[in-house]
């Protein structure tokens, strides 16, 4: 059974986007991060 929501289906479309970019940009971030540190010290 689906869960039901409080959110409309404009604000839900609205959070999922948002969301959406605020994950892509943490993995940006990790990635970058990641890169400096293999550049520092790399482990392979």
């Amino acid at each position: 059974m689906a869960e039901q929501s409080n959110l409309s289906e404009a604000e839900a479309k609205a959070f999922n986007g948002w969301f959406l970019i605020g994950f892509v940009g943490f993995t940006a971030v990790a990635l970058f991060a990641h890169f400096l540190a293999w550049t520092w010290r790399p482990w392979f």
